[in-house]
């Protein structure tokens, strides 16, 4: 699996946007064949995607405003990937996919980053839905978090939409 991964993200350009060092420090080691762009602020990530090129954005939520982060990459066309540990709520998670985010990923799963960016990539190259790769992957993950399935029963029209939809539909 890590070939493919590789092959598919060796030399694409990503953002990333954290506020922790660390954890930047972290996603630019498991991105490595990746054209990495870092930014730890909202002015610096807001200058890169106003001013770069990406493929994709990875975007914290807390700390570096990216919710409003979201809107500039979707504005600018660039797929954008949240990535969050605080902000790891059933309500943080459909205001992503409102506001036009292509995957919402944990940071207890930030080890799996080259797999995500994949399945962004992937489907927007396949013209297909990010959200279905998301489910598959990470569906359980959330389950367990938000306490069962009944989370996504509870915003059944919408997710259900959600699913539905395809990349420039």
């Amino acid at each position: 699996m890590k070939t493919k991964t590789n092959k598919i993200l060796k030399g694409k350009r990503v953002l990333i946007v954290d506020d922790e060092k660390d954890v930047l420090n972290v996603l630019v080691e498991l991105l490595d064949m990746c054209k990495i762009d870092t930014a730890s602020s909202f002015e610096e990530a807001k200058h890169l995607l106003e001013t770069e090129s990406y493929e994709i954005a990875v975007l914290d939520i807390m700390g570096v405003k990216g919710f409003e982060l979201l809107e500039i990459a979707t504005a600018q066309g660039v797929p954008a990937l949240m990535l969050t540990a605080h902000a790891l709520t059933k309500d943080a998670l459909k205001e992503s996919a409102e506001r036009g985010a292509s995957y919402f990923a944990p940071k207890d799963e930030i080890s799996k980053i080259d797999l995500f960016v994949t399945d962004v990539l992937e489907a927007i190259d396949k013209k297909k839905n990010p959200w279905t790769r998301w489910l598959e992957r990470l569906g359980s993950f959330y389950d367990k978090k938000f306490t069962g399935p009944n989370w996504r029963e509870q915003e059944k029209e919408f997710w259900d939409e959600k699913l539905k939809q395809y990349m420039g539909v």
